[in-house]
């Protein structure tokens, strides 16, 4: 699959083209940089690529199947439909719409056109998610409970400000998606945010949020930007015993360091030992060696459904239920009170 890099900011340029390049059945085939400085860093990293100034010149140019559009949110929508009107297929990265109508919209123009349009929800494929999925599936913990995640970063700078912006469009879609693919559909949502005021105007800027899901199962997420804390952490209660990792993100902190998984793909994206989270049981307490995490793995699952016709690994109705959740999520936290998906 030839894809097409729409925006090479922090998004494009640390979670989207390393992964791409690292993709089995996956070519990067241009990318879409029109300031000067993202133009020297494209050539830097990506000598033999193409640049183009515009998804439209990318297009006029030929020769992609698809399009990963990773450009501010605002940007998205447009850039997505015109990617589709040229037949492309098409990876929005998250949150893919400004909510779940505008969602429902893209979803639609999708398969009227018939390309596949698909959502970068990359941490499904965090080392300690798909340590808990395992114990969950092989049934370690028995039936579960509860699942509590909690993500804080002290990284104020890269907070989205505006109304438009905040906490929960950014790391909410992350951990809401992770629960519904865990735990399956949501029946209501209770919502805490905390605002801050910016320039651009007011800002969520960390959150929690209980949902109770479809099968009884209830999860509890939150986040902050702005705390000064740097924690994640993982903690999952069944019928069995209870799980507890933290851990370091490992994939990210490693691009950042500048590292590439190409250059190791066997030794990519395990969190180290010291971070293996623990498994308590009547049997007692035992360390759980943590599975990979492989961001590239979601493009090559694109480019298998692009091949074969099938499903991609997040889908749009995926990303939909995600701002479903989240514009539930807005609407509690302003009324105070429970809201019914």
């Amino acid at each position: 699959m030839k894809i097409g890099l729409v925006g090479y900011g922090t998004g494009g340029q640390h979670f989207h083209a390393p992964f791409i390049a690292a993709a089995e059945g996956v070519e990067l085939s241009g990318i879409v940089a029109r300031a000067p400085e993202t133009v020297a860093k494209v050539r830097a990293d990506f000598p033999d690529v193409a640049i183009h100034p515009s998804l439209s010149a990318m297009i006029a140019a030929g020769g992609i199947d698809a399009v990963t559009i990773t450009t501010p949110p605002q940007t998205r929508r447009a850039l997505v439909l015109e990617a589709i009107a040229a037949g492309l297929h098409v990876i929005a990265d998250k949150p893919f719409a400004p909510d779940a109508q505008g969602a429902r919209d893209l979803d639609l123009a999708a398969k009227s056109k018939g390309v596949i349009l698909g959502v970068y929800q990359n941490r499904r494929l965090d080392s300690d998610m798909q340590t808990l999925r395992k114990l969950i599936d092989d049934g370690s913990l028995g039936r579960i409970w509860r699942i509590h995640s909690r993500m804080d970063f002290d990284d104020p700078a890269t907070l989205e400000p505006g109304p438009t912006g905040g906490l929960l469009r950014d790391l909410g879609s992350h951990l809401v998606d992770q629960m519904l693919w865990l735990l399956g559909p949501v029946r209501t949502v209770d919502a805490q945010l905390d605002q801050i005021d910016m320039a651009e105007g007011p800002t969520n800027a960390s959150f929690t949020i209980t949902l109770r899901h479809d099968s009884g199962v209830h999860s509890h997420v939150s986040a902050s930007k702005v705390n000064h804390l740097d924690i994640r952490e993982l903690r999952a209660y069944g019928e069995k015993g209870s799980y507890v990792a933290h851990s370091s993100d490992v994939q990210a902190q490693a691009i950042f360091a500048g590292k590439r998984p190409v250059q190791d793909p066997a030794g990519w994206g395990y969190e180290p030992e010291a971070n293996w989270g623990v498994l308590r049981t009547a049997a007692g307490e035992a360390r759980v060696p943590a599975e990979q995490g492989r961001y590239h793995d979601y493009y090559a699952a694109f480019a298998r459904a692009v091949r074969d016709g099938g499903r991609p690994p997040v889908t749009a109705e995926d990303g939909t239920r995600v701002l479903e959740v989240l514009d539930a999520a807005q609407l509690s936290a302003a009324e105070g009170r429970s809201v019914e998906i």
